[in-house]
Parts: structure tokens; sequence; C-alpha cells
């Protein structure tokens, strides 16, 4: 049986995550990082559309997309959320490997009998 691997990225989990905490950042440009010298951690679309991006110093995101908010992070937050995800996709696929808080591989080999 020829294998098929899925990989999984859940994109922006850490500002979907903020977003699911505080509805107020809906729609608008969000950062997720924390103090003035640290760096972006993540980034909602509406911040990538000015030029913002992961890893990026908070001061340059800031920049280049001023009317952003910017959240510090929360890794309990994130963590707990993740292990919800897991579960709802542990249920559905018969493999699953977590290669990170965001990021998964399924395996799926055999999915297409129960599926077409």
């Amino acid at each position: 049986m020829e294998r098929a691997i899925a990989h999984m990225d859940l994109d922006t989990f850490f500002v979907s995550c903020a977003r699911l905490h505080d509805s107020r950042l809906l729609g608008i440009p969000v950062i997720i990082g924390g103090g003035e010298r640290g760096v972006v951690a993540s980034c909602s679309y509406e911040a990538r559309y000015f030029g913002v991006k992961s890893a990026m110093p908070i001061k340059m995101a800031l920049r280049l997309c001023p009317d952003a908010k910017v959240v510090k992070g929360d890794m309990e937050m994130y963590s707990n959320l993740s292990h919800t995800v897991t579960e709802i996709i542990q249920e559905k696929v018969p493999i699953l490997e977590k290669a990170s808080i965001d990021e998964f591989y399924l395996d799926l080999s055999g999915m297409d009998r129960f599926f077409g």
C-alpha cells in the first residue's frame, strides 16, 4: 500500500488563540510578542499585509504597522488549546505525529476506503 502523509500547520495559531480569549482582536492587525526589544512570535494576516513577519523585531513591526495591537504571548493557553486540537485530530485520523505546538503529520494511508 502506498503511504499518504499530510503535513498540517496551524497558521497564525497564537493569534487565533488570543482572538478566542479576546474577541476585540478580531479583524485588526495583531502581533504576538513582547517588550520593546522583543521579536514577533506570530502575527495576523492583517499585520502581514503591512509586511510584518515572524522573528522581526517588535520595533520594526510597529513601524510597518503602527496600529497593530501587541499581545504578550501566553504559552499556557497555547499549550492547553494545542492539546484540545490534538485530541480533535486524533479522533479523525489513524496515525498522528505532533511535530510542535501547532504542527502535525497525519498518516492518511488507507483512508480512501472510507472517504473515496
